[in-house]
């Protein structure tokens, strides 16, 4: 797209007011028809009577409106490019929420007997064995919730294994470009964090690793690639010094979407690794959930997995309770079931095209990364992989920051990317386009980028009252973390 023709797909049109439910509607009015009971009324107790809660009264219309309003309030990916840096918000296909919808997945209850659910079993039972085989390691578990929960049940099996062999180790090692939820897990399994400092080139060096190494690191915790967007070169070599010395090694999957098919885990030594489905397979992701965070791991963890685990038996599918090494049960039934439907849909969809979701997310990034590196600071100039960090290094100096530019950018129609984060980057702007998004958009979201510099420039004014065009103005966060004002008449 060239530079000068670039609409901004933001205006200002229709922005609809709403309320609270419980500031609409009058006493009296009903948006459904209650039949009449066909069994005798009964007092509650006095200990429980009360006057009841107080239901908001509103007409079928009222509810739509309401519903419908606050549906043109929110930004996903079926309304534009979401390049969250470190999320990977891909499009969600729909023939993945079709699947998930069919009613034997839909309406199945947890408590069913296993000869009612084999369909439901043996689709577990497979999508295990495909994780396990798009990483290279040996057996996986569907249990965890969410990434950060499979970080977690990583990091409690790795003390399992070394609680068993009675090793007594007590610190990890963690990278300063790991995800930012490694040293709490960390934490919580009993560990020490020893943090392994950033180097040149934007990645962990070998030799400093080795230098940190002792008889009582349990292991290492990785982002691979980092949080820089940049691959841990070293890190073949890293995961050997970790293994001589009796540690083992788990991954952060979080960023799998840059590598998957092209990096064999079990190759390079990984003990344990999550995948989160939310992100490298598609699955809805954002809102607080539901997500899932399935576990792969190597042979060494395969006995520590959660229990109970699925397996063929003779009978067809059912549940293995046997596993005296296991960690336990750490999700109540087994995971986010539909959640891991749609991943399943969307494996079975790409087959071995999975490869090239990968290609063309490293594509996209290194393409928003040569368009964009001569007008902001680049603080790594180097290929990237799935995301690529520039910084307000040159903004600053006509003293506009990386807030201003993220506000700008929801005034042009684009969602802003993650802004600073990486900690090890100041004023950092981390882009991820992942590969759904077509050349057009790519220099769509190019041009605002270049639009906001030039702005930046000759009219800095502009960046510090955005944004200019949205329902509310720029928020004072910190008072409001502080002071939450949770009534309608706030957003107005």
């Amino acid at each position: 797209m060239n530079e000068s023709s670039f609409v901004p797909a933001g205006t200002r049109g229709l922005v609809l007011r709403e309320g609270l439910l419980w500031e609409k509607g009058k006493p009296g009015r009903s948006a459904m028809s209650i039949p009449e009971s066909g069994v005798p009324s009964a007092s509650l107790p006095d200990d429980l009577a009360g006057p009841g809660p107080d239901w908001p009264n509103l007409s079928e219309q009222e509810v739509a409106r309401h519903y419908t309003r606050l549906s043109t309030w929110n930004f996903g990916l079926d309304t534009g490019m979401y390049p969250l840096g470190s999320c990977t918000m891909k499009y969600n296909p729909k023939i993945n929420e079709i699947l998930a919808a069919l009613p034997g997945f839909a309406r199945a209850h947890p408590l069913l007997p296993d000869e009612a659910v084999q369909g439901e079993l043996r689709l577990m039972h497979a999508l295990e064995e495909y994780l396990a085989e798009i990483t290279g390691l040996a057996a996986a578990s569907l249990q965890p919730g969410a990434g950060a929960h499979g970080e977690l049940c990583g990091m409690l099996m790795i003390a399992a294994y070394h609680r068993n062999a009675g090793s007594g180790r007590t610190k990890i090692l963690i990278p300063d470009t790991s995800h930012g939820t490694n040293p709490a897990s960390a934490a919580m399994c009993g560990f020490e964090e020893v943090k392994i400092p950033l180097g040149p080139g934007g990645y962990m060096e070998a030799a400093t690793v080795r230098s940190l190494l002792t008889d009582e690191v349990a292991g290492l915790m990785v982002t691979n690639p980092n949080t820089l967007g940049l691959f841990e070169s070293d890190l073949a070599d890293v995961i050997s010094l970790v293994h001589d010395r009796g540690g083992l090694v788990y991954a952060d999957g979080a960023n799998l979407n840059a590598i998957m098919g092209y990096a064999d885990l079990g190759r390079i030594g990984v003990d344990v690794v999550h995948i989160n489905t939310h992100k490298t397979l598609s699955t809805p992701h954002g809102g607080g959930g539901p997500g899932a965070g399935p576990v792969v791991v190597s042979r060494t963890l395969a006995p520590y997995l959660p229990g109970p685990r699925v397996v063929k038996n003779e009978n067809g599918y059912g549940w293995n309770h046997d596993l005296p090494l296991s960690i336990g049960r750490i999700h109540g039934f087994y995971g986010q079931f539909r959640v891991l439907v749609r991943a399943y849909a969307y494996i079975l969809s790409l087959g071995p095209e999975l490869k090239k979701a990968s290609a063309l997310a490293v594509l996209n990034a290194n393409y928003i990364k040569e368009s964009l590196k001569d007008l902001y600071e680049l603080p790594f100039d180097r290929p990237c992989m799935h995301e690529c960090v520039f910084t307000d290094g040159r903004q600053k100096a006509v003293g506009v920051n990386t807030l201003d530019i993220a506000k700008r950018l929801i005034d042009l129609g684009f969602h802003p990317p993650t802004i600073y984060f990486p900690l090890v980057v100041n004023g950092a702007i981390m882009i991820e386009p992942t590969e759904s998004e077509s050349r057009e958009e790519l220099d769509a979201f190019i041009a605002a980028m270049r639009q906001v510099a030039r702005e930046a420039e000759e009219n800095p004014d502009l960046l510090l009252q955005a944004p200019t065009a949205t329902k509310v103005r720029r928020l004072d966060e910190v008072s409001a973390a502080r002071h939450p004002l949770l009534t309608g008449d706030m957003l107005y």
